[in-house]
């Protein structure tokens, strides 16, 4: 066995960076992260190649002097952490580390000037090689370029991704700091293609949302709902989206910490539980959170890449985080994404119909299937007879049948006036469309009352209040073994949800009650898919989700049924309902319970804008 000795300092310098370093986006952070620290107001910054052959940075902060320059690029040299305390940093960084250990694995230039001096100093490392400082014309700000980075460690170069990957992730990179950061202006460059140019903003939530809109596109930025909430300490302020507008993958979750970006898994746990019976599984918000906390009662100092943190006392911070989201989302009630309307108009602008009729000349030429097409277009209503509409086109049969009823009543001008509009028409016995002030809305009724009685069975379960009716004859329901096991560990909980269960036999349970807010329910098919959905969810280990999960299993069984036909007065009740219910704007499922479509977005499709 080797004896026990020291490792060259060059060697040292190189683990030591890989623990910083491990892509160019990891050293555009550090080098960012320096630039704000130093007070800049414009960051500038040029990438070529991804990052791989070049990186600059250049910023207007406070510069240094040829001394501080000389001490900059040593290890563990900072003016950001003071002596005696590590859990008072109000700083991006603090190690003394990035620096050095971007200079041992590249070569590394930095040009700075402060306002005291009449000219500038350069300081060069070329891979761990430190060079004296040199005078340079320079104006106030620093000037860093990170040049052929891991060119000497190929084992690490070769674990790099392609030049489209790394530039994307140092792209995230700025615009992670630039969302912290609205009073700094940020220009962003890859390869001689500007990508971001940010204006500076003022340091007000109308500055946020200006510098968010910037970064995360319009369409999030002006439907996304506003956070301001305090709790004792404890801060929470950002933008949330709405559960229908989600991704899958945690990549739109954006956390800040004291202005600082990181990626904790308690905070994402926390967000998650707050959404947790309005997304889909396996779907993720998008949301811009910044939690301000008391620097004493935060540790940055977990992980070299100080993405990582630990709270003093997290079950404050999860609480902060999931009653915030809750409340916004129950304010705002039935809003939806105008994402599903987006789509909407996408496929009907790019229908292969639409191109063929235009390309034909019209309708004339036209020959369609008229059973098919009756089908398809008829309108439902009982309470209105179907009358044929006019011939339109001389020899052309109708292909649509119409309600006949009075528009022009003062009820239903009244009813025009709220969000939803008034209903006018049941479509394919499960969508309702209704008309507005400024357009139309088409709303899922099966989703829609799905959503309407799971938050109905909330508000009861929360008062400990829900109804149960006894059935006349209990429903014997056979599980097969792994059904009957995940079913038999959850009998409290169902209880408490109004379904009364009871182990019948070795391989099944009885039915002896289920919650009256269902009505008449095939409780066999109720049975089974919660037991299915208790199997699928026997990795979690959270009770909360579960009991989402089933409560929206049992509010879909609940609901009323596509294929139903709906009076005018019942779907006007419906669209009441939804206006006045929190999260009725998507469905248990995660999925849009109505789209709305604006005048002017169908006289678009028509041509007439």
């Amino acid at each position: 066995m080797n004896q026990i000795r020291l490792l060259p300092d060059h060697l040292i310098d190189q683990i030591a960076a890989g623990e910083v370093i491990e892509r160019p986006a990891s050293a555009l952070k550090e080098l960012v992260e320096n630039a704000l620290d130093a007070g800049a107001t414009q960051v500038i910054i040029t990438l070529t190649d991804g990052g791989l052959t070049g990186i600059n940075v250049t910023d207007n902060g406070c510069g240094m002097n040829a001394d501080e320059l000389g001490l900059a690029v040593k290890r563990h040299a900072t003016s950001k952490l003071s002596d005696a305390d590590l859990f008072q940093i109000n700083s991006f960084g603090f190690r003394g580390e990035a620096l050095p250990s971007i200079g041992a694995v590249s070569d590394l230039e930095i040009s700075s000037c402060n306002e005291t001096m009449e000219h500038g100093w350069k300081i060069r490392i070329a891979h761990g090689d430190i060079y004296p400082p040199e005078p340079v014309a320079h104006a106030v700000g620093t000037t860093v370029s990170v040049n052929h980075l891991f060119d000497k460690i190929p084992a690490r170069r070769k674990f790099l991704k392609t030049q489209r990957t790394e530039a994307g992730q140092c792209l995230e990179v700025v615009k992670q700091l630039a969302m912290a950061s609205p009073h700094v202006s940020f220009k962003y460059s890859e390869s001689g293609k500007t990508l971001l140019n940010l204006p500076s903003r003022t340091n007000d939530a109308s500055a946020i949302r200006d510098r968010l809109s910037d970064v995360m596109g319009h369409v999030f930025a002006k439907e996304a709902i506003l956070l301001d909430a305090q709790k004792e300490a404890n801060g929470l302020t950002g933008l949330i989206g709405l559960p229908t507008m989600n991704r899958p993958t945690t990549q739109y979750m954006n956390l800040f910490v004291n202005q600082r970006p990181v990626k904790d898994k308690q905070i994402i746990g926390a967000v998650r539980a707050a959404y947790s019976d309005t997304l889909p599984r396996g779907r993720y918000p998008i949301v811009v959170l910044f939690i301000l906390v008391p620097l004493e009662s935060v540790d940055v100092n977990v992980h070299p890449a100080k993405n990582e943190v630990r709270f003093s006392d997290s079950g404050a911070i999860r609480s902060l985080i999931v009653g915030a989201i809750h409340s916004a989302l129950r304010e705002h009630g039935f809003q939806s994404t105008a994402e599903g309307a987006q789509n909407a108009l996408y496929r009907l602008s790019s229908n292969s119909t639409h191109r063929n009729l235009s390309r034909s000349g019209g309708f004339s030429n036209y020959q369609a299937n008229v059973t098919e097409q009756e089908n398809a277009l008829q309108l439902q209503s009982p309470n209105a007879d179907y009358l044929p509409s006019d011939d339109i086109f001389q020899g052309s049969p109708p292909l649509a049948k119409t309600q006949n009823y009075d528009v022009d009543t003062q009820a239903q001008q009244t009813l025009i006036q709220n969000p939803l509009g008034a209903a006018r028409a049941q479509y394919h016995k499960n969508y309702i469309i209704s008309e507005t002030s400024t357009g139309i809305v088409i709303i899922d009724q099966h989703a829609a009352h799905e959503r309407l009685v799971m938050e109905k069975m909330k508000s009861d379960l929360a008062l400990n209040d829900i109804k149960t009716q006894l059935l006349l004859l209990p429903e014997i329901v056979s599980l097969i073994p792994e059904q009957l096991e995940a079913f038999k560990q959850q009998f409290d909980s169902l209880n408490k949800l109004g379904l009364i269960v009871e182990s019948f036999g070795e391989d099944a349970v009885i039915v002896r009650e289920t919650p009256s807010l269902l009505g008449e329910v095939n409780a066999q098919e109720l049975v089974k898919d919660i037991a299915e959905e208790l199997v699928n969810l026997s990795g979690s280990t959270s009770l909360e989700d579960k009991i989402s999960h089933v409560l929206a299993t049992i509010s879909c069984h609940g609901s009323v049924r596509s294929g139903r036909v709906l009076s005018v007065a019942e779907m006007n009740h419906l669209l009441r309902d939804m206006e006045k219910t929190p999260n009725s704007g998507q469905c248990n499922h995660g999925r849009p319970t109505y789209i709305s479509l604006s005048l002017a977005d169908i006289e678009h499709l028509f041509g007439r804008r």
